[in-house]
């Protein structure tokens, strides 16, 4: 629901309405906890960071998407903050994705 208001600009009912700021208030409280969870990781510094500097730094790459049959492959091209994932060891795991058929999830770092 919360996507096709945004992506299709539809009117929400009034019973929608009410569920709405909820699920957004929880998104947002989801996505501040996973970047608190990613600075504690990455390096020492980051721990204070805000949320738009660690996206920054860290999200906003531009990379290459592989689809294969039991794994999801992101490659990000090189960028000056890689070498704190990688000493993370964000590009060590391989992580099952429950709601893709377990596929496995890999990060590779250019």
């Amino acid at each position: 629901m919360l996507f096709d208001f945004f992506l299709n600009r539809r009117r929400l009912s009034p019973r929608q309405c009410c569920a709405f700021p909820l699920r957004v208030f929880c998104l947002r409280v989801m996505v501040s906890s996973l970047y608190r969870l990613l600075a504690a990781q990455v390096a020492k510094g980051y721990e204070t960071a805000k949320s738009k500097h660690l996206f920054q730094d860290f999200i906003n790459a531009t990379g290459y998407v592989t689809i294969a049959e039991k794994l999801i492959s992101v490659r990000l091209q090189k960028r000056a903050h890689n070498p704190y994932l990688i000493a993370a060891g964000c590009d060590q795991v391989e992580t099952p994705v429950p709601w893709l058929g377990n596929k496995l999830f890999r990060l590779n770092l250019g």
